[in-house]
């Protein structure tokens, strides 16, 4: 078995992440923790979108903004400790660290994308998928 079979075992885009209780979370409900987990720590715009049969490396992708690079930071470095402290999921993989300006994490099924506010402006990457399906989501948190 390849390294990166050993490191989605049991995970990962066809299978899902177990959660600490055992539950699977997959795709979807996993799509929906990282957004909770970006607004508890201020993220703007958050955006989850599902890109199955679009994309064959995930079934949702989540972007989401900070306003500084530290903000950006810390919407990353809390989404990773609230996926593994509270679910038992770590990313597969993170790019984009400490710069701030664009990360980038593979979750398996999901897919984040934590931007400054001004590079996710550039780069508009919500238009790869201008017709793909949103996920509604309670984001009261988004106008406070």
């Amino acid at each position: 078995m390849s390294k990166k079979a050993k490191k989605t075992e049991g995970g990962g885009k066809k299978g899902g992440k177990r959660k600490a209780d055992g539950a699977l979370l997959e795709g979807r409900d996993l799509a929906l923790v990282i957004a909770g987990a970006g607004l508890d720590k201020k993220a703007l715009n958050v955006e989850i979108i599902d890109v199955r049969g679009k994309v064959d490396y995930a079934d949702f992708v989540v972007v989401m903004s900070g306003r500084s690079d530290r903000q950006v930071n810390a919407i990353a470095q809390g989404i990773e400790a609230e996926l593994k402290q509270e679910h038992g999921i770590m990313a597969l993989g993170v790019e984009g660290l400490p710069q701030g300006t664009w990360v980038l994490m593979d979750f398996g099924d999901a897919v984040v994308h934590v931007f400054h506010q001004d590079t996710r402006g550039y780069y508009d990457l919500e238009s790869l998928w201008i017709d793909a399906a949103r996920v509604s989501f309670d984001d009261e948190q988004q106008s406070a």
